[in-house]
């Protein structure tokens, strides 16, 4: 009777938590028809993107996601970067589509020297803020300004394209073939530091690039992701 009694209570607090439902709270919003949503308890769990006017609603995370806690703003629509909390050093989750399909392993780092210490990423500690704006990603930390590359692909690398040529400082003819065309558009973020003495530099997606984050007017969404660590309890 004992070990009856107590799998009725084992069944019945099962039942609790199977009618539990998962809270989902919108963590962020780019402006009125365009926001994140978190399905999760304790803000972490799956990450959704959508837009109401576009009819998009697409996964971003299917687990794990925990909120970016440092400023953010993102009035860009066609490139849409994503950091997640603490790991801006692993990237950024991205589209590059308006949110339809989202490309897979995101954007990274790239190799090199980007911090003054010689490491190629930032500590989280030192992220002051991550702004998208003209399709374009721009990290600022306490030290450095990192950013991805114009929102194309130089011409000349495309398939068919002619290529790029250079010349090495001991006089060695090269060409950067289309069939090896480096990183693609959007898919790393870089320093000047970074860049230097690297075949990047030479695609005229990342030349004239700016000093600091561009000045983004008349921006309607938020600032901050935002959320109720109770939802759901």
């Amino acid at each position: 009777m004992k070990g009856l009694k107590i799998l009725l209570l084992g069944l019945l607090v099962t039942g609790c938590h199977a009618r539990q439902q998962v809270p989902t709270q919108v963590v962020y919003r780019f402006d009125d028809h365009r926001f994140l949503e978190l399905k999760g308890f304790n803000c972490e769990g799956e990450l959704w993107y959508s837009d109401t006017q576009r009819e998009i609603h697409s996964q971003i995370a299917s687990q794990f996601y925990r909120i970016f806690t440092r400023k953010f703003v993102h009035p860009s629509e066609r490139y849409i970067a994503i950091p997640w909390w603490g790991s801006v050093t692993g990237g950024f989750s991205v589209s590059k589509n308006y949110g339809k399909t989202w490309e897979k392993g995101g954007a990274s780092m790239s190799p090199g020297t980007n911090e003054p210490n010689g490491e190629n990423a930032p500590y989280y500690e030192n992220v002051l803020s991550f702004t998208v704006v003209n399709d374009q990603g721009f990290l600022q930390t306490k030290h450095s300004l990192y950013m991805s590359s114009k929102p194309f692909e130089d011409p000349r690398i495309l398939p068919g394209g002619p290529g790029i040529p250079f010349t090495t400082e001991d006089g060695g003819k090269h060409i950067v073939e289309p069939s090896a065309p480096g990183w693609a558009w959007g898919m790393v973020y870089s320093t000047k530091r970074g860049l230097k003495n690297t075949i990047q530099i030479l695609k005229t997606n990342w030349q004239d690039l700016p000093d600091q984050v561009p000045e983004v007017k008349d921006y309607k969404g938020w600032d901050h992701m935002s959320c109720d660590m109770d939802a759901g309890k």
